[in-house]
């Protein structure tokens, strides 16, 4: 599995996982890898009286994943709700793999996503040969968990359409999935739970229907509240994706983490870090994830075209391509903010000209 792209959660933090069942004592609940208590612990971090350090997945407020995992021990399914990068998708990964040991049983949501990636689906030709049978059926994700007692997992819940959502409600109340081309259903094993995402700053989006809504209990992931807190998740992250895809550079340093923070946090604001000056926002999110991405590309620019130390020129064209969204509204406040904040800091003359150099 060395040279995977991408490990799953369970796969790459198997160590912890292991460490934290052996430590583990509390009342885990049916089919649970970890008790409640464990779970939050994978989840934000602990030092075992082993001595053994657990990474913190999330770095936020704990009562929140308290929140959440307390509501995966009861019948209601757990709703992550936020803007773009706000972890929605990291959380429910690694909830998944500390509760069922396994992150894999995932739906992705789309435009596109049809009732059969919920309920199950038909291998037509054995269908046609036959006829129905469950050597014809073709199970998804939500069928394996349910009937393995595990979470499954469904990214982006609204951008699928309000017909296919609305599959999920019998699943959700009766815990139960007809089948009447067989004249049967799956029953959901004790430890079957749903973990949803969705965004509230998605074009499109199909609002859930009051019934849906229903069966959801809603934790909301906000923003990094601090400066330090955001630089402390983009430096790990950063961190860890840089050894993922083995790019040959320097881990950034601090100084230049803080700059590109701090140039999201100010256009996400619309004020400045001090206070003093107001700036236009952008129509983008500048979200945390957006912040990663451009310090891993500016990572990968440093390794394959420069020293292997980040610089200021290496990071400009992440930093508006993240900003610049509308090519004619952005752009106008792009460079306003460069003229007017950017440029009247001493420390950031290297970034000014840098963006500058791009034409921006």
């Amino acid at each position: 599995m060395e040279n995977v792209i991408r490990q799953h959660a369970e796969q790459q933090f198997a160590q912890e996982l292991e460490e934290l069942k052996k430590q583990d004592t509390g009342s885990r609940p049916p089919n649970w890898v970890l008790s409640p208590q464990g779970v939050v612990n994978y989840l934000m971090g602990a030092k075992l009286k082993n001595g053994f350090e657990v990474s913190p997945k999330y770095i936020g407020n704990k009562r929140l994943m308290e929140i959440a995992v307390a509501t995966l021990t009861t019948d209601r399914a757990l709703l992550l709700y936020g803007l773009p990068g706000t972890a929605k998708s990291w959380v429910s990964e690694h909830l998944s793999a500390a509760i069922s040991g396994t992150s894999a049983l995932i739906v992705q949501g789309t435009a596109g996503t049809s009732e059969e990636s919920i309920r199950y689906g038909w291998n037509y030709a054995r269908l046609l040969a036959e006829g129905p049978s469950e050597k014809a059926l073709v199970e998804t994700p939500v069928m394996r968990a349910m009937k393995e007692g595990k979470i499954a997992r469904i990214e982006e819940l609204t951008r699928m359409g309000s017909d296919v959502q609305d599959t999920l409600i019998t699943i959700l109340s009766e815990k139960t999935l007809p089948v009447p081309e067989l004249n049967t259903e799956i029953q959901a094993i004790k430890g079957f739970n749903v973990i949803a995402t969705a965004n509230n700053r998605d074009k499109g989006v199909n609002e859930l229907s009051g019934a849906l809504k229903r069966r959801f209990n809603t934790v909301i992931l906000p923003l990094p509240d601090s400066i330090e807190e955001e630089m402390d998740i983009v430096k790990r992250r950063v961190e860890s994706l840089g050894k993922a895809m083995d790019i040959p550079s320097e881990i950034p340093a601090l100084q230049e983490i803080k700059r590109i923070v701090t140039i999201f946090r100010e256009l996400r604001s619309g004020l400045t870090i001090d206070g003093k000056t107001k700036v236009k926002v952008p129509s983008g999110t500048l979200s945390t994830a957006e912040a990663i991405s451009v310090m891993n590309s500016g990572m990968a620019m440093a390794a394959y075209f420069g020293d292997g130390s980040i610089k200021a020129a290496d990071l400009a064209a992440g930093v508006i391509g993240s900003v610049i969204k509308d090519p004619v509204q952005d752009k106008i406040i792009w460079q306003e903010y460069l003229e007017t904040v950017v440029k009247q800091r001493e420390d950031w003359k290297d970034i000014y000209r840098a963006c500058r150099d791009q034409g921006f």
